[in-house]
């Protein structure tokens, strides 16, 4: 059996009436960690452990963390995980919580991820948060079970950080025959890595990270995720943080359920005037989720940013 669980489909009501047409939610917040990271997280868990691995490392803003954190107890076996000084304290105690070792280091995820790279050793496997083939086949089971339980979206809307949902997601369209279904990548304004490296045609990596929606805040995205540009429709979109909290804090009076203003920043896509949304029917959304969000941490960010 996988770690992760197979989520639902549902039509929002509230959105599609709204927007006098269907909007369906892939509600990756439901899976046991609280995020779509535990589907590719969980298959690279699986693949390295069968290969004889003994020890997990890994680096993260939060949610990979946690999710590594969880397969780790899950098959049995100890975990390192190496977050940088932004990573928030309730993601820290939902890593602990899971019984892996947490280590805090520099200022990003990158300098973060160099340390654990430096940890990585014989019967160790390093599992990056976003780019890695195996992590992207296991987050593409999410269009598989769309596929199965219907309709087919006429466009999907997702948030991006370093890219590895939307590869797994584009993949998913491809191997279930989707590939005309084009793709609304939204990033959040200072953690737009990816919007920049198409728009440059070739990577580009910030300088710092300046939005609040720190599970975006890959500085750079992956390689894979700009390829995937030359072969399918991916339209990029920026929002404001703003945009991002108001979206999350409307979902959870809405749907009651909580997600973090990165999941927040996909879910404002709905709410602006985007011709790929216009012109469809059926539109799915990509709930991601984010455990590391609370209540009062919206709000809070909601009264700071106006």
């Amino acid at each position: 059996m996988p770690l992760h669980i197979e989520t639902p489909f549902v039509r929002s009501q509230f959105h599609s009436r709204r927007l006098q047409k269907n909007v369906w939610l892939k509600m990756e917040a439901m899976q046991p960690t609280g995020s779509f990271k535990l589907r590719g997280v969980g298959a690279v868990c699986e693949s390295q452990l069968a290969s004889g691995a003994q020890r997990l490392v890994s680096s993260s803003g939060g949610n990979a963390g946690i999710a590594v954190a969880y397969c780790g107890r899950e098959l049995g076996v100890p975990v390192v995980v190496v977050v940088p000084e932004s990573t928030s304290q309730r993601a820290r105690d939902l890593i602990r919580l899971e019984g892996a070792e947490m280590i805090v280091h520099g200022a990003t995820w990158a300098e973060a991820n160099d340390m654990a790279q430096s940890l990585n050793g014989p019967q160790c496997a390093f599992v990056h948060p976003f780019d890695d083939p195996v992590l992207w086949r296991g987050h593409a089971t999410m269009v598989d079970e769309i596929a199965v339980t219907g309709p087919k979206p006429d466009a999907v809307i997702l948030a991006v950080g370093g890219g590895g949902l939307l590869c797994g997601v584009v993949e998913g369209l491809w191997r279930n025959d989707w590939s005309d279904v084009p793709i609304i990548a939204v990033e959040t304004e200072g953690a737009d890595c990816y919007a920049r490296s198409v728009a440059q045609g070739r990577p580009v990596e910030l300088s710092a990270i300046s939005s609040i929606a720190t599970s975006l805040g890959a500085k750079r995205p992956c390689d894979k995720a700009l390829e995937w540009t030359a072969k399918h429709v991916i339209r990029n979109v920026v929002v404001p943080d703003a945009l991002a909290v108001a979206a999350a804090l409307q979902f959870l009076d809405e749907h009651r359920v909580v997600v973090e203003p990165a999941c927040g920043a996909a879910l404002a896509a709905l709410h602006l005037d985007h011709p790929t949304i216009a012109s469809a029917s059926d539109i799915a959304v990509i709930v991601c989720g984010g455990v590391t969000a609370s209540v009062d941490q919206l709000r809070a960010l909601a009264t700071s940013i106006g």
